[in-house]
């Protein structure tokens, strides 16, 4: 594997730059600073703090760093600068710590580690709580291993969770491509002091209900003094949530209101308040904190899934930042939720989440408004990364084996005849269960409707607003797949779309009203060893998603561009919705309410757990 990057200009600097010592091992450095024995090796003078330690913001402020971390912050005092040492006229600007995601897949983003750093540093993230739990459901333990090695070759404070959800069900519902238990968890975290937690525990019901498989990984985490994360959606009123949070979970973002915030915090977990690229849940939520008066410093403003795309045209969590103060939420808090309470949330706090003696210098300027957001330099682990929206030093891209790259495992050439789906009576029509899609949001709705049926099969054309879905099992275990319909996709003509992107199995998942468009979209993605793909009577429209078939390999410029082209296939097919891409690939995501698919059939979320429902309603 390359471990070199290049400043750009030419010059090559080795990727150990980007490690981040233990603050035992600086803390020579940082009183000899203090004795005057050493010089800063970068300076910030003169600035405006915000100050999420204390809630205040404080003009005149200087930061001497000494390599990798904080050796001073205050008014400026003079004989701190030396020759070498590189200096930033802050000129009034505000100096802040580095944004961190408190929840988040870079699967999600379709980019590969290096490319998302390549994409969030410039806009002031410094790091964040990664759960890789998608590469895991394909690759296994050795996927989890790429995105940690890849990680460490970035200037990203990336700490990352074992996944917890490999299936996020069990076989009985799903078949991923590996299974995780009580004894790959505890591998995972033995990998070092970046392998930070048990990733959101999505099987709720498996918990509550003691599956030894679920409390098993809970132990392992929790007895190798690690966290674990949630993902609970049952009512909030529902006394179960108790039980969730007595058995170790202290942190979920599945709040969508206010009283499932207050309920969480109540309890002593952690409420992540989630601003995805399509899950706009932040100004429900925050109304825990601006209406109802809870205190801030249990929750925290995270993105969960944001996609490339979303990336460019919005934001990171400068944009969740910004989206929290315009809901009324003071300024310094709302900075508070995106970086000192995710540390302390996740037991970092001495090394990030703050501009404080002894922190990593991960460190950004802000110009302007406070409110604005508006980042213009952002310092990681001591070194400038990117100034005025651009990066400034160069990230070689990491080698990926070969196996990462071919994982789709189907090779069966589908045809029109593999999409159709017979009917339980010759014609007229059948009462199905549809999965009706919702903008923005991550769950679906079940309704039944009364669909037209010719020849003992379903009829399904563009005027009647559905879709048929189908799933294949791709990762060469079962050859199964399933068969549903969904509602709300918007299709009014002839047209599919195909994805490997299906969580949390990544199955290929296929959406369409003519059965030979959804072959060609199905092949096409197989071909292209996983990827999407949306078919017409005008073509299709092709992006390949080599790693695990997953993210690209190609560079954030490129991916975002044939992100939108795959979007704009999508409006020319009638699918208006906002990042349709992402809500249509949870369809494939069991544990979410209500109704869903899976290589094994339709599951829906009930009062009593995961169950297994027909597609035709008696």
């Amino acid at each position: 594997m390359n471990l070199n990057f290049k400043l750009k200009g030419g010059n090559t600097l080795t990727a150990n730059l980007f490690s981040r010592p233990h603050l035992a091992d600086c803390i020579p450095d940082l009183v000899a600073f203090a004795r005057g024995e050493k010089k800063a090796t970068l300076f910030i003078k003169g600035g405006t703090l915000v100050n999420v330690v204390s809630g205040e913001i404080l003009p005149e402020t200087s930061v001497a760093v000494v390599g990798t971390r904080i050796a001073y912050v205050g008014p400026y005092v003079e004989g701190m600068i030396g020759k070498e040492t590189q200096v930033i006229e802050a000129n009034g600007r505000y100096i802040a710590p580095g944004l961190l995601d408190g929840h988040c897949h870079i699967e999600s983003s379709l980019l590969s580690v290096t490319q998302f750093a390549n994409a969030v540093l410039p806009l002031g993230t410094t790091g964040g709580f990664f759960d890789p739990h998608e590469i895991s459901n394909v690759l296994g333990l050795p996927g989890l291993r790429i995105m940690l090695d890849e990680a460490r070759q970035t200037p990203m404070a990336a700490y990352m969770q074992v996944a917890s959800c490999v299936p996020a069900t069990s076989s009985e519902f799903e078949t991923s491509g590996a299974e995780f238990g009580p004894e790959e968890v505890a591998e995972a975290l033995s990998w070092g002091p970046d392998m930070i937690a048990l990733g959101e525990v999505m099987n709720f019901p498996g918990v509550v209900f003691g599956d030894p498989k679920m409390i098993g990984e809970i132990q392992a985490a929790l007895r190798a003094g690690k966290l674990v994360d949630g993902h609970y959606t049952w009512p909030s009123q529902d006394p179960r949530l108790s039980a969730y949070a007595a058995a170790g979970v202290t942190g979920c973002h599945e709040s969508i209101t206010k009283e499932d915030a207050a309920a969480r915090v109540r309890l002593g977990i952690y409420a992540k308040l989630r601003r995805g690229s399509a899950w706009h849940d932040v100004e429900a939520t925050i109304k825990a904190h601006t209406e109802m008066g809870l205190d801030s410093r249990r929750m925290l403003l995270v993105s969960d899934d944001r996609i490339c795309d979303s990336l460019k045209e919005e934001g990171h969590m400068n944009f969740i930042v910004r989206h929290a103060i315009q809901q009324g939420v003071k300024p310094v808090t709302a900075f508070q939720m995106a970086t000192l309470n995710t540390a302390e949330r996740f037991g970092v706090a001495r090394d990030v989440g703050s501009v404080t003696p002894g922190s990593i210098a991960d460190i950004i300027l802000l110009d302007g408004n406070l409110a604005e957001v508006n980042v213009v330099m952002t310092i990681a682990r001591g070194q400038v990364v990117a100034e005025n929206g651009q990066m400034t030093i160069e990230l070689a891209p990491f080698e990926y084996p070969a196996y990462a790259v071919n994982s789709v495992k189907l090779e069966k050439k589908l045809s029109a005849a593999d999409f159709v789906i017979k009917a339980p009576v010759a014609s007229g029509t059948a009462k199905v269960r549809v999965a009706e899609v919702i903008e923005n949001n991550v769950e679906t709705k079940e309704i039944v409707v009364d669909v037209l049926v010719k020849d003992s099969k379903l009829d399904i054309k563009p005027e009647s607003g559905l879709s048929k879905m189908a799933l294949f099992e791709r990762h060469g275990k079962t050859g199964g797949s399933a068969f549903g319909v969904v509602g709300g996709v918007g299709f009014n003509r002839p047209a599919a779309i195909s994805m490997t992107v299906a969580h949390d199995s990544h199955n290929v998942l296929v959406i369409g009203n003519d059965d030979e468009l959804m072959s060609k979209a199905a092949n096409s993605v197989i071909g292209m060893q996983g990827g999407i793909a949306v078919a017409t009577e005008d073509g299709i429209v092709e992006f390949p998603l080599r790693l695990a078939g997953l993210m690209s390999t190609e560079p954030y410029e490129t991916v975002v561009q044939q992100m939108k082209d795959i979007s704009g296939a999508l409006v020319h097919a009638g699918c208006t919705m906002n990042y349709a891409f992402m809500t249509l690939s949870l369809l494939a995501l069991v544990v979410i309410p209500t109704l869903h698919i899976s290589d094994t059939g339709l599951i829906r979320v009930s009062e009593s757990g995961f169950e297994r429902v027909s597609l035709f309603v008696e």
